[in-house]
């Protein structure tokens, strides 16, 4: 059965649930495995999480009226292209010499909304600490923020074919 030809509701579907599934591996990863996640992983959670609520929107109003097809199908490429740039963002941190690694900040993301304004947090967040470029997980050779970063693109990519191409 390929995938590629399943209606849009169906594939809208399907990324709602690889969505969530995602998010309950992070969950497992950092409740089951006890492996906190950085602050740009939980950007990155984010990322999933609007991105599964758009296609779980997309799936449920269906391809008529077009204008609310292009409207999930374009927030849930912008959710893709955001958590995108936040993966390879994290990805590049994780390749950086060990020389140029900023120092742990040992501050968590819900402490540094609370004591800091948001644009402060922001760059604090993308300067980055120790904690993100560490690798504590890997499968198939690949981190976590790798396969993150794979996962936004093929998702981004699968919500334009779904909701941008031609039907019949």
């Amino acid at each position: 059965m390929n995938p590629f030809s399943w209606s849009y509701r169906a594939q809208f579907f399907t990324g709602f649930l690889v969505c969530a599934g995602l998010l309950g591996f992070a969950l497992y990863v950092e409740h089951g495995m006890l492996m906190l996640p950085c602050p740009l992983c939980i950007l990155q959670r984010i990322a999933f999480v609007v991105m599964g609520l758009f296609f779980l929107l997309g799936a449920v109003v269906g391809p008529r009226p077009a204008w609310a097809r292009v409207f999930a199908t374009a927030l849930v490429m912008l959710g893709s292209s955001a958590g995108a740039g936040i993966a390879a963002w994290h990805v590049r941190m994780q390749h950086l010499p060990a020389d140029e690694v900023p120092s742990c900040g040992g501050m968590e993301l819900s402490y540094m909304l609370e004591s800091f304004p948001l644009q402060q947090v922001v760059s604090k967040v993308f300067t980055g600490s120790g904690d993100c470029a560490k690798v504590d997980w890997a499968f198939a050779g690949l981190s976590m923020p790798v396969w993150t970063l794979l996962f936004f693109i093929a998702l981004g990519i699968g919500a334009g074919w779904a909701g941008l191409r031609r039907r019949g």
